[in-house]
């Protein structure tokens, strides 16, 4: 990887790599400057469960792309969320494939969905410990969500919460707009309340990079006969005034079930950063033995929870799966980041990273 990318490696996480390793764990803040002229889509990719990651890696090394790594607050709370990684434990995991496999890309790694629910002072104070404990485990970027809350408590719980973000010169995304799960209507996001919202924002100090929409999309798998359904034209004006107010674009969830030659056309609208989460956990589960899968769906029924919420539960034997059903995992996320990298036009943002940063002020 090029020496000037290795050179923005921050300090804090130059020291848990080491002074000779090429990983190349960049600022979010960074990345999405750097980029936002381009139109390409980041593919950032939650790996619930951890073998998929080594395909990631490979699809994105030989595609020459910018990738990202992320969790939620759920997924990988301070106390690990239901899949069992704290974020020290989620930030070794990421490093230790990306050494072990001889990835020199650049990549993220994003605190997605920092949820705060209410406005109570706990909800947030728990937040702030997460934020600081991603901070110091070598998160490099990161997404407060406080979109559950109305538009006045949400500028003022995301200023709150971002001032550390800001302080430490990372890379910020703020979110209007909770996308749905599917089954459930959504609820657009307008114009007028990105005007309001970043406006607010800005008033307080605050400037993010991305903003995270409702643009008609869906969380999860669709249900079986369900539409796809999102409103490119609103898209596209809400990252115009997003533009307008210093933002590189926009942020697209729910992509798992809509169909790549819609998501080819994102990055046309404004889509900056594409969030792929149940997807690998679907090619995860394709691959684990079968006895462990059908173990884990008897503890699901059992005890009426999604699936997902076995995986922390199984953790122990899900990480020591026989290599012949890890390799299988390796080899289907390979092809589907593939895919997905190429859909979102992200071959060769890498070499494109290097040259905007090369030539910049």
């Amino acid at each position: 990887m090029s020496t000037k990318l290795l050179e923005l490696v921050p300090e804090r996480v130059r020291k848990k790599l080491g002074p000779q390793s090429g990983v190349c764990l960049l600022n979010g803040r960074d990345l999405f400057s750097a980029l936002k002229n381009e139109k390409l889509i980041l593919m950032a990719c939650n790996p619930r469960i951890r073998h998929v990651i080594p395909g990631i890696m490979k699809a994105a090394e030989e595609l020459d792309a910018v990738v990202a790594f992320e969790l939620t607050r759920t997924e990988g709370g301070i106390d690990g969320g239901y899949t069992g990684q704290t974020p020290q434990l989620f930030v070794d995991t990421v490093m230790e494939y990306a050494e072990r496999f001889g990835f020199t890309k650049p990549f993220i790694i994003h605190g997605d969905h920092t949820t705060v629910q209410n406005t109570s002072p706990e909800e947030q104070e728990s937040a702030r410990l997460l934020i600081q404990s991603q901070i110091e485990a070598g998160y490099t970027s990161f997404a407060i969500d406080a979109s559950f809350n109305p538009l006045p408590d949400n500028i003022r719980i995301t200023a709150e919460l971002a001032a550390t973000v800001e302080d430490e010169g990372y890379g910020l995304e703020v979110e209007l707009g909770e996308v749905r799960p599917p089954g459930v209507e959504s609820n657009l996001t307008t114009v007028e309340e990105t005007d309001e919202f970043l406006s607010g924002l800005a008033a307080k100090g605050i400037q993010p990079q991305l903003l995270a929409i409702d643009n008609g999309s869906k969380r999860g798998n669709y249900l079986d006969g369900e539409m796809v359904r999102i409103d490119l034209d609103r898209t596209k004006a809400i990252f115009e005034a997003a533009v307008r107010h210093g933002l590189s674009g926009l942020v697209q969830h729910g992509i798992t079930g809509t169909p790549l030659r819609l998501v080819g056309k994102l990055a046309d609208y404004g889509i900056r950063k594409g969030n792929i989460g149940t997807l690998w956990q679907n090619v995860a589960h394709a691959g684990l033995p079968l006895d462990l899968m059908d173990a884990m769906r008897h503890w699901a029924r059992d005890n009426g929870r999604d699936i997902k919420f076995a995986t922390k539960i199984f953790k122990a034997e899900i990480d020591s799966i026989p290599e012949e059903n890890a390799k299988q995992i390796h080899d289907m996320a390979y092809r589907e980041a593939r895919e997905f990298l190429q859909a979102f036009h992200a071959k060769g943002s890498a070499s494109r990273l290097a040259a905007a940063i090369g030539n910049a002020p």
